[in-house]
Order: structure tokens, then sequence, then C-alpha cells
């Protein structure tokens, strides 16, 4: 059945502007029609650089009628206001995570959504990737028995090597926790369910970076978040997380995530990208086994295909047409709330119990 036409205008023509070009070229009927920028001149390169007809600043984007879905690239800081604004002005809107920046305008946000009848969807959606639906089905069979603990292991992304200006990772919104967490944190909570209660420390490791990325903007960074942090997360069902995050690890062996139970463990690749191997290794196996992906993969693994982005846009495309939702501004948010308890944790030195909850995402896998 073919599916309907959707025109969307990007809100931010910034570093991960291309991946979202790209990842969207794979759905003909999500056309990209406008570039909105508060720096015009960038949005109008951007335009012309992707063959995109019309450009200008988010005024603009926000009351063209041509635009029915905003993709939100803003800056974290800026993602509360203009979500508010791109709902308020009729649009339906997909944002990049995090849904925002503290667990009150993410309330806000929420609140704007329900006022305006218009869907809200928010990264990360790599847990919508065939990776994550494998892990799920895997431990919804009960492929593992009955899950126990999980394990998470961000390091860096070595940012100041490659990135002309990433001092939005090393201040409010940034952090390992705000920048990388979101993906760690959706795909253990597709997995596993919602989370009840989280403890943490944390502390600042270089105070100062230097940038050596080619054709760097600036030539040093000032650190104002933690950038080293441990966690604990408590599920509601019982299950046991451990979760370090770092800027400050450049190298490891660790494994990205483990989920253990009382019959195996599942290991899986990197919680940025869609696709990768999920192992299975039961109680009793001589070796791991690397399971068949439930659903067909995003990009070609061990490629940049993995980086390109667009599949919670399509996912926000269906349910406008009536299908199901997944990367819901709900989910994000829980994923949010989880992301500053951590935080919260490790200021107070204590455990700290979310407020709210989430269903599963409905898995993209057949029945």
């Amino acid at each position: 059945m073919a599916r309907e036409s959707h025109r969307i205008g990007i809100l931010g023509s910034g570093n991960i502007f291309g991946r979202y070009v790209t990842g969207l070229a794979r759905h003909p009927e999500l056309e990209i029609v406008r570039v909105g920028d508060i720096d015009t001149a960038r949005a109008k390169q951007a335009a012309a650089e992707h063959d995109i007809p019309a450009w200008g600043d988010d005024a603009e984007l926000y009351a063209d009628p041509s635009v029915d879905i905003v993709v939100n690239l803003t800056p974290p800081v800026h993602h509360a206001r203009t979500i508010i604004t791109a709902l308020e002005a009729g649009k339906h809107v997909y944002v990049e995570k995090p849904l925002a920046t503290t667990v009150e305008e993410g309330r806000a946000v929420l609140a704007a959504a329900t006022r305006s009848g218009r869907f809200l969807g928010s990264a990360p959606d790599t847990f919508l990737g065939s990776a994550s639906q494998t892990a799920r089905k895997a431990v919804d069979d009960g492929l593992i028995g009955t899950p126990i603990g999980a394990s998470a292991f961000i390091g860096h992304s070595k940012a100041e090597t490659w990135h002309p200006d990433p001092s939005f990772l090393f201040q409010q919104g940034g952090g390992p926790v705000m920048d990388m967490g979101p993906y760690y944190v959706a795909i253990l909570v597709n997995c596993l369910g919602p989370i009840q209660a989280i403890s943490a420390a944390s502390r600042i490791g270089a105070p100062h970076r230097a940038v050596t990325a080619p054709g760097r903007a600036v030539d040093s960074i000032e650190v104002t978040v933690p950038t080293h942090t441990a966690a604990v997360l408590t599920f509601a069902s019982g299950v046991l997380g451990a979760a370090q995050m770092s800027f400050d690890v450049w190298d490891s062996d660790l494994p990205f995530m483990e989920i253990y139970g009382t019959g195996g463990t599942l290991s899986l690749g990197n919680p940025n990208h869609f696709d990768g191997e999920v192992r299975l290794k039961r109680h009793g196996d001589a070796e791991w086994t690397v399971l068949e992906p439930v659903v067909g993969p995003f990009g070609a693994v061990g490629t940049k295909e993995q980086a390109r982005r667009g599949l919670g846009v399509r996912d926000l495309a269906d349910a406008i047409e009536g299908g199901p939702h997944r990367a819901t501004a709900s989910f994000a948010f829980h994923v949010l709330e989880a992301l500053c308890a951590i935080e919260e944790a490790s200021r107070q030195t204590r455990v700290v119990r979310l407020s709210s909850t989430c269903e599963r995402p409905q898995p993209r896998y057949p029945a």
C-alpha cells in the first residue's frame, strides 16, 4: 500500500543536518521542503548543497503552510522553546535527543503537545533498529531466562579531534549522560521496561580540553559538566543495571551493553547504531551465537550508513497515518527523567526515585 506524502522542514543546519538528509532520502514520501536556522546564511548554504527549495530563519519555517512536520535539530538548550513554538504553529514535531534538558522543560513540552493535538516524537530512534529489536525479542522469548542485570559502557567519541566546535558537549545539556546516555537508556527501557530508581556518582575529569579537529572553530574548551559518571539503575521489574558514562575514557575493551539472565547473556553492539551483531551465550554453551536479525537493517554495518538518521521521523509519519507510534514523547520523557535523575543522584549522593513510567514501545518485528 502506498504511503502518504509528508512535507518536512528541518530546523537547524548544523553538524547532524546531513545525516538526516541522507537518512530521509531513503523515504521519498518524506520530502524536505525547507531549512530554517537563526543563521540564515548557513540555512541558504545547506539548502543549496542538498537541493532543498526553501530556506530562511526559524520564524519563516514555523509560518510555512507547506511544512507539516518539523524536524528539530537545534542544540538541546533550545529544544523546549522551539518544540513548543512549532507545536503552537500547528506542526507535528520530531526532535533530536534529548527531549529537553530538564524534567520541568520536558513536562512543559508534553503539555504543549497535548494542547496542540499534534504528534511529538523524539530521538533516540536507534532502539527501532535491528539490533535492539533482536535483543528485545530474545529477552521476550526467554532466551536468557529471567533478566537479572544489565551493564552499559559509554566511552568518549573523541569529539575534540573531529568536531569543529564540540563546546556544547561539555556544557549544560551535554556531558556523557545527556549526550550519549539517551541511546543506551532508551535501548535498556525498550528491552527491560521502565526504570524506578537511580543512584550515581560523578566528577569532572580534565577541566580544560584542547580541540585539534581540522577546521576547528575553537582551540580549547572549558568543561562545566561532569565527564565521568557511574550509576546504578533499578528497573521496575527488579533488574539492576550498572552504567559507566565517560568522556575521559578514550580506549577500553569493555562491551557496549550486556543483559544478564538466569539462563544466559546477551551482548549488544554500539547503541548509537541501528544495526549490529546481537550475541547470545546460554549457560552451558561453549561459544557465542550470533542471532538472526528480526527486522531488516537500516544501513550497512561497519559503514557510515549507521550514522544516518530518519527512522524516527518515519515512525512519526506512521503515527500520523494511524499506525503505531514507538519513539513517543512519553517514552523520551521517561528516558530524560532517568538521565536527569542520574545527574541529581550524583549531585546529592542519594537514591532518586522517578515520577514517570512508560509502556515499552510496540515491537517492530512481526508478532
